[in-house]
């Protein structure tokens, strides 16, 4: 069965309230088996909007991505990060 991956591409306006929203997060990767494979870090934009924090996040498959995504922990957790950023997030299966 082929991965499912979040990625994400933020602008973090709140850097402690984000991380309120990060910690919170945790408990959601942990429940559907999420890896986070980057976060932050040195990135290069190559093409469309920048955002200066990047984000991947893999799974174990699309499903499991959806279902953390829309679980009541994620969905606790992102009420922290609607007043901590902006964010641009796709949920894609691996190939």
């Amino acid at each position: 069965m082929p991965k499912g991956y979040w990625i994400a591409h933020v602008t973090v306006t709140d850097a402690d309230r984000y991380k309120v929203y990060a910690d919170a997060a945790g408990e959601a990767f942990r429940k559907y088996g999420a890896t986070i494979l980057a976060r932050g870090g040195a990135y290069r934009q190559m093409e469309g909007q920048d955002r200066p924090r990047n984000v991947v996040v893999e799974f174990p498959s699309l499903q499991a991505a959806i279902d953390c995504y829309n679980s009541p922990e994620y969905q606790a957790a992102k009420a922290n990060r609607k007043s901590a950023g902006i964010v641009e997030m796709v949920l894609v299966e691996g190939v």
